[in-house]
């Protein structure tokens, strides 16, 4: 291939880096039978026709907290101790229970801890996978319709009985678990895809479905969810949509603002709101559903979404570049945008700190055998192979010429791609091997992206909080996160969660993303992490107005308290 030799001279290192990085994939893989390395722009190109473009199939699901390990995890009561049950919520009698057996009929939809002991099996229901948030809710409700979600809500607020929608409880502020005895409202049983127009791309289906469930259906009809996480294999796209999830192809596909088409939600009066419109255009009046994205179950419950979906990509390629300097990052970004163009569908961003943690608690081998300050994964995805050939080598030649990315290897098949998105997508779940960590999701202008990162790591060195041994609560400071949305993920894995380092970093990281107008949650949303620091990102007149939207929708504050705003 005559651009082989064109690109040669400047990609010396990195056709030596995905040769190791090829035998460290045959090594993984034994005894199977391997075929010889080819050369290395021959099968860069990892055509992936029909298939997931993500590690879906191999990344760690996030699972709740086993009932010893949620034992261990203390009441989110006693960590924020300003926070007071309001007494104006009615406390769960064995005459509410009765109501929801006979509504749902199945033993399994209802958990019943309030007229007999179900302490085990309320457990992951009452805590989160961070091990941070716990709450003390003594029934679950799991209702299969829509129907029924009306009925439930419309009793709890005749009554008075507080409730907390959940869908795969993967969320990371505390948004998804109660903090006292709120009725949980899970979703799981509400998992139908309704219908799939193969012309237009629009999905209707429950929100209860679980995001790589219906991705997979997309994709045995060629297309794809426009959204991508690492816990997709156990979030639920009712939830996705509820927190606005961003996730790896935002640059490429837009926020759910902009794909969702319509929704079916429960109001907590249990008025049912039906607008599953599937037409992209539709200027008829105020766009209600934009209410519900985002708004993390404090006006109603979404039940049913119908979404854009585009069309998957004949071919796939992953490329994964060690850099110097965040300089080098920014310069890389830039040239990737302009260069790769229509075709680019990430770029990720993770620092060498993150990096070697993920390979300290995986025991996973990262990619290139040198370290590296930064590391960058980009892919890119289009339907003609050789011309992204062409444009992700002549990418390479530049980059590579220009000194601006030191190393690197591109995946050569299908179980490479997966391997390289797992250096990326593995950090989050990894990073908590320690014991815990301290997440932050932030929107900051991307020039001073890593500068947080970096004078966190220095504030809380300076405290005596950082150190390689048990006395010391903070491992490390690590900062990655999606390069193309300027969206920092910071993170600070503990030993222990510590009062003197969350006094160390809040309002520290709140204030300095509000001095450089940025956003305090860029993806995750607020739940009750982030619902005191608000005013950071928001004005009092936009908090203003919120307040009053959740007093119209939720007169009565029953949809999930001490949250949001």
């Amino acid at each position: 291939m005559q651009s082989l030799h064109r690109c040669a001279p400047v990609l010396r290192q990195l056709r030596a880096s995905n040769l190791a990085f090829q035998r460290a994939a045959i090594a993984r893989n034994a005894p199977k039978a391997t075929t010889s390395v080819q050369r290395r722009w021959q099968s860069a190109n990892a055509q992936t026709k029909n298939e997931a473009t993500t590690a879906a199939s191999t990344d760690p699901h996030i699972d709740p907290p086993s009932a010893a390990a949620a034992k261990q995890i203390k009441f989110t009561s006693e960590s924020y101790p300003e926070l007071k049950r309001d007494p104006k919520y009615a406390q769960l009698t064995s005459e509410h229970v009765a109501f929801f057996k006979q509504l749902l009929g199945s033993e399994s939809a209802v958990l019943d801890g309030v007229t007999q002991d179900a302490g085990e099996d309320l457990e992951s229901y009452n805590s989160d996978w961070m091990r941070k948030y716990r709450g003390h809710s003594n029934l679950v409700v799991r209702p299969g319709s829509t129907e029924e979600v009306s009925k439930i809500l419309k009793y709890c607020n005749d009554n008075m009985l507080a409730v907390v929608p959940q869908g795969g409880n993967t969320g990371l502020v505390g948004g998804s678990v109660p903090v006292f005895d709120e009725i949980v409202i899970n979703l799981a049983r509400m998992n139908e895809i309704r219908s799939f127009d193969d012309v237009s791309g629009i999905l209707v289906a429950d929100a209860g479905v679980i995001l790589e469930v219906a991705d997979n259906y997309l994709g045995e009809r060629k297309h794809i969810f426009p959204l991508d996480l690492g816990a997709k294999g156990s979030c639920q796209i009712g939830g996705n949509v509820a927190t606005n999830a961003g996730g790896l192809r935002l640059l490429r596909y837009g926020s759910l603002h902009g794909n969702i088409l319509g929704i079916e939600a429960v109001l907590p009066d249990g008025t049912i709101v039906d607008d599953l419109c599937k037409l992209r255009k539709n200027n008829t009046g105020y766009d209600i559903k934009q209410l519900f994205i985002g708004g993390e179950g404090t006006i109603g419950i979404i039940t049913a979404i119908s979404i854009l979906c585009p069309q998957r990509s004949n071919a796939t390629n992953v490329a994964y570049f060690g850099l110097e300097s965040f300089e080098k990052v920014q310069q890389a970004f830039r040239e990737a945008k302009g260069q790769l163009g229509e075709i680019l569908s990430a770029f990720e961003l993770m620092d060498g700190r993150s990096q070697n943690l993920y390979h300290t608690a995986s025991g996973n081998r990262l990619p290139l055998e040198a370290e590296h300050p930064f590391y960058c994964l980009i892919e890119t995805s289009g339907s003609n192979s050789e011309h992204d050939q062409e444009k992700l080598e002549a990418f390479l030649e530049h980059v590579m010429g220009e000194e601006i990315v030191s190393d690197g290897v591109v995946a050569q098949d299908q179980t490479q791609i997966r391997e390289l998105w797992g250096c990326r997508e593995g950090v989050p779940e990894h990073l908590g091997h320690w014991g815990g960590v301290y997440k932050y999701d932030l929107s900051i202008p991307i020039n001073e992206l890593y500068a947080l990162v970096e004078e966190t790591r220095a504030k809380l060195s300076e405290a005596g909080l950082i150190g390689e041994t048990d006395e010391f609560p903070v491992v490390d400071v690590v900062g990655y996160g999606h390069m193309g949305d300027a969206n920092l993920h910071l993170n600070v894995p503990v030993r222990r969660y510590d009062k003197t380092v969350e006094k160390a970093l809040e309002p520290f990281v709140y204030e300095w993303v509000s001095k450089r107008s940025g956003s305090i949650s860029a993806e995750h949303g607020l739940g009750i992490q982030k619902k005191p620091y608000i005013g950071y990102s928001r004005s009092e007149t936009m908090i203003k107005l919120m307040k009053q939207i959740k007093s119209l929708y939720d007169p009565n504050g029953i949809m999930n308290p001490y949250k949001y705003i």
